[in-house]
């Protein structure tokens, strides 16, 4: 049964914290009154970005399934539900932990074709073809989600296929009405997703996309996910969904052929770990985002945030000095590691974590050009969706899966219902250029055949004494990685409540540009005049324009074993729900 409590006692600490920041006691209260409580249960929480799916992982659940189960009925159910973002056509992450047993994560990765080629979106003078490698179809890269969603249910699911997909199949075939938020989705990107003739025979009712209170009914969907139930990856990688893609591909200039989706697998490895603070961090290795995560961990550490106070001077100074060296190291070392040698024992060694914090003065920002990545390395060679998952027995799963873009390609192959990711951008596609969230990357993610491209999707478990703690994960491009570590410290570092921790506006800092982004009224005036003081410059929004933030779907356990299940009021469609 869902039970919802006021935060009394978080919503006290928020204010004395932002009090201590230089906020004023009007802008305080308007900080705080929007946050809702949290949704509270004792045995089970989803938590997801669409209230449908979000349904389906519970009924799941409640009917003896466990979270994996709830995990993969709720990947095919935001397919239908959430199509901007949850996907058939695109790949992520998972990790999971089980109540008893190793944590493992789940690479559902996209790979790029195996025509791929390092100079595949440039023209003949080297220079990038503008839109090439977002909005065409040589954007694409191999799906993987059916093959994740797949495995995880082979590995570690109890229900058979056909039931989990049978909630999906039957949303898509009878339809569900679009909410407002939905609506706004489909309209933003009408212009768009109208030179696909597919996409407007499901999308669109007199040249105009479908407004809120429409019905959506995906019959060409409903028969892909039919084919899925009966036949599993199989029927994806080796049948006629395959060949459809293809054919469409071949049509359009595209570059990929059966072979690439008759070799797909995905890869089962365990998570990257790290301690900070007395929590161990469960994340997700390269080519996700996790590395990046702990590297700013091991920054902070040397850094008593909590006594600075919330969003204070200093603690924003050390916080965006932790991302800037971070993503530098992020942007030149990192990549595939079935391509590329990765230092990570070197970048994630306290040694390391201590060298930078000798190079980060105490009151002056440092700027990007004079940081050098791997300082002590010399000598060695959007969008997305977020759920997360915790059953009564008391396993959790964290996953994050993406199309990249809204929509991603925008494209459709025939009689399949679903659109194709455009993931390709994730690679270097030409040196010093960046990709859609102005991420400036390096060699090591290069185009290669086979090869997947570098990610900042970081699904992230915390425990804390060995008990679960936090499950969290976030969509919104190069964002991802900073929204985890903020619910981490507001958590931590801050001792704010669920709600506060995940809903509190964010900040965000990837060493090129050389500036912070920021959410309306994440700093006081006295916080952003004392930092410009100090050398940063502010830019407000998300580094690629005005969309969202990224929404940290979260489930936080309380030590006395409630469960707090958070939707992030960034993205109002989703729903958390408990038992």
């Amino acid at each position: 049964m869902n039970q919802e409590f006021p935060e009394y006692p978080d919503m006290t600490r928020l204010i004395g914290l932002l009090i201590l920041a230089g906020m004023t006691p009007l802008a305080v209260f308007a900080r705080t009154a929007s946050y809702p409580p949290p949704v509270l249960a004792r045995h089970a929480m989803v938590v997801t970005a669409e209230r449908q799916a979000t349904r389906v992982g519970l009924a799941v659940l409640r009917s003896g399934g466990n979270a994996v189960d709830a995990a993969v009925a709720v990947g095919y159910a935001l397919a239908v539900t959430d199509p901007c973002c949850g996907n058939l056509g695109g790949g992520g992450f998972m990790i999971y932990r089980p109540a008893h047993g190793a944590a493992r994560f789940l690479d559902f990765r996209e790979v790029a074709p195996q025509a791929a080629t390092p100079d595949l979106y440039l023209n003949r003078k080297g220079e990038p073809i503008p839109g090439l490698s977002l909005y065409s179809w040589k954007a694409i890269g191999v799906p993987g989600t059916v093959a994740g969603l797949e495995e995880a249910r082979r590995l570690w699911g109890t229900w058979p296929r056909a039931r989990l997909l049978a909630p999906a199949i039957r949303l898509a075939r009878l339809g569900f009405v679009l909410s407002p938020d939905d609506a706004k989705l489909l309209a933003g990107d009408a212009r768009r997703l109208a030179q696909d003739p597919y996409a407007v025979r499901i999308f669109f009712s007199h040249g105009r996309p479908l407004g809120a209170g429409a019905l959506l009914r995906q019959p060409t969907l409903a028969k892909t996910l039919a084919r899925i139930a009966r036949g599993g990856a199989r029927a994806f990688y080796e049948g006629p969904i395959a060949r459809a893609i293809v054919k469409a591909s071949r049509r359009h200039g595209g570059i990929l052929s059966l072979a690439d989706f008759l070799d797909y697998r995905p890869v089962v490895t365990r998570p990257l770990r790290c301690r900070y603070r007395g929590v161990e961090v469960l994340t997700a290795p390269p080519p996700g985002g996790g590395a990046t995560l702990c590297e700013m961990l091991d920054i902070l550490r040397g850094y008593p945030l909590g006594r600075y106070g919330f969003h204070s001077a200093l603690s924003v100074h050390f916080i965006t000095e932790a991302m800037r060296w971070a993503y530098a190291d992020r942007n030149t070392f990192l990549g595939d590691p079935a391509f590329v040698r990765m230092p990570l024992r070197r970048l994630l060694s306290q040694a390391y974590a201590r060298s930078i914090r000798k190079r980060i003065a105490p009151r002056r920002a440092t700027p990007s050009a004079d940081v050098r990545p791997g300082i002590t390395l010399d000598h060695e060679g959007h969008d997305t969706t977020q759920y997360s998952i915790v059953d009564r027995f008391g396993n959790a799963v964290s996953v994050t899966y993406t199309l990249n873009t809204f929509f991603g390609t925008g494209f459709m192959a025939p009689h399949t219902g679903f659109f194709l990711n455009n993931e390709m951008d994730d690679f270097t596609t030409a040196p010093d250029h960046p990709n859609a969230y102005g991420l400036v990357q390096g060699p090591v993610n290069a185009i290669a055949p086979g090869k997947r491209p570098l990610s900042s999707m970081t699904p992230t478990i915390v425990t804390r004494k060995g008990r679960l703690f936090i499950v969290t994960g976030s969509p919104g491009g190069s964002t991802i990685t900073t929204t985890v570590l903020q619910v981490i410290l507001n958590l931590v570092d801050y001792h704010l409540g669920a709600s506060a921790a995940v809903d509190a506006p964010r900040f965000h800092m990837q060493w090129q540009p050389d500036v912070i982004y920021y959410e309306p009224g994440a700093f006081s005036k006295r916080t952003m005049d004392q930092l410009r003081d100090w050398g940063y410059r502010f830019r407000a929004g998300s580094p690629w324009g005005s969309r969202s933030w990224g929404d940290a779907e979260s489930v936080i356990v309380t030590p006395s074993g409630w469960l707090e299940g958070v939707n992030d009021l960034r993205y109002p469609a989703g729903l958390a729900l408990g038992d």
